[in-house]
């Protein structure tokens, strides 16, 4: 199974990324995370003791730089578009109740040359783990699909996209449905965040009426004192845990073995 993350910085997307990996793994899942976003937090949701020590990949230069054969920040000059990569879930995942994670750092835009080897480096590993059948992946992305190519975006069994119950994550949410459709992702879903009463979840889904949901994950105190503590999001909440489980589940019956 493997699943990509977004939605709008601050809807709780990396709080569902880690309940949703630990669901997974807890289903019998080789789990691999992939932390994408430029604002690292999966590993500290996800209670790993000191994530400030883990690098993101895309800031190891002599990394890049073997792989690519170029150092980053040269300007010009040819790099290995597809550098190996097949190593680094090994060498650079840290286990986190059994889910490997990586940080891997944000995809650069602008169109800076610059950044390409680093791109090229994250991309490729990206591609690796959606097309290695054996692993499930958990890819918590920003607000975009930045990460995805149309060379692995069948391998994508779902892009699920985050929302609360508020305007500008549903206008964020109708933007990745947007970009998304662009690129030629079909299989796009939604799940609700923070959800305090049936209100709640039937604005959601009266306002996002082009995305189906898989779930909905209710809002509980325990998680936020959880992030506070540098505890884990997954074992926090037992009603969120479930519903996550649910989540899961669910995917399971509709993309099958």
């Amino acid at each position: 199974m493997k699943l990509a993350v977004s939605g709008k910085g601050g809807v709780g997307k990396t709080t569902v990324a880690a309940l949703m990996a630990s669901a997974m793994r807890s289903g019998g899942h080789d789990v691999i995370a992939i932390d994408a976003d430029p604002d690292a937090n999966l590993l500290a949701a996800m209670g790993y003791p000191d994530p400030e020590s883990v690098p993101p990949l895309v800031e190891l230069k002599d990394l890049i730089e073997e792989r690519t054969g170029v150092k980053p920040g040269t300007v010009g000059g040819m790099f290995k578009l597809n550098p190996r990569v097949d190593d680094l879930p090994a060498k650079y995942a840290v286990d986190v109740e059994g889910v490997k994670v990586l940080v891997a750092g944000a995809v650069k835009k602008g169109g800076s040359g610059c950044y390409c080897p680093e791109n090229a480096l994250i991309r490729t590993l990206i591609s690796h783990v959606l097309l290695d059948e054996g692993t499930s992946l958990i890819l918590d992305m920003e607000a975009g699909v930045e990460h995805l190519s149309r060379g692995t975006i069948g391998a994508v069994d779902a892009l699920i996209v985050v929302v609360e119950p508020g305007r500008r994550s549903i206008d964020t949410a109708e933007r990745i449905l947007r970009l998304a459709k662009d690129l030629g992702v079909n299989r796009i879903a939604a799940v609700g965040n923070r959800i305090r009463s049936a209100a709640d979840r039937a604005f959601l889904v009266e306002s996002v009426r082009q995305i189906s949901f898989l779930g909905f994950i209710p809002y509980d105190e325990a998680i936020l004192e959880a992030e506070r503590q540098g505890r884990s999001v997954a074992t926090a909440s037992p009603a969120a845990t479930r519903a996550a489980e649910e989540i899961i589940e669910l995917m399971e019956k509709t993309t099958g073995p």
